[in-house]
């Protein structure tokens, strides 16, 4: 996850935890604007967090066919 996934986690988190106290509070206005803001930015979060897997993810198999490629000693355009 990169920085600003992990910015946007933990001020979602924060932003989530500041909506159940104002709701608490009956300052519900603030809550729900809180809220919205917090599952927008754990929206970002996630967003980040599967972008960087996928990649992540490319690379692997990237690397496993050359890998495979280098075994059977294939040359591109042969």
């Amino acid at each position: 996850m990169s920085g600003l996934g992990r910015w946007s986690l933990w001020t979602g988190l924060g932003l989530v935890v500041v909506a159940v106290v104002c709701v608490a509070l009956t300052l519900v206005p603030v809550g729900v604007i809180a809220g919205v803001l917090g599952v927008v930015a754990l929206g970002i979060a996630g967003y980040d967090a599967i972008y960087n897997a996928l990649d992540r993810a490319e690379l692997r198999r990237r690397a496993a066919r050359a890998e495979r490629e280098r075994g059977q000693g294939h040359r591109p355009g042969s």
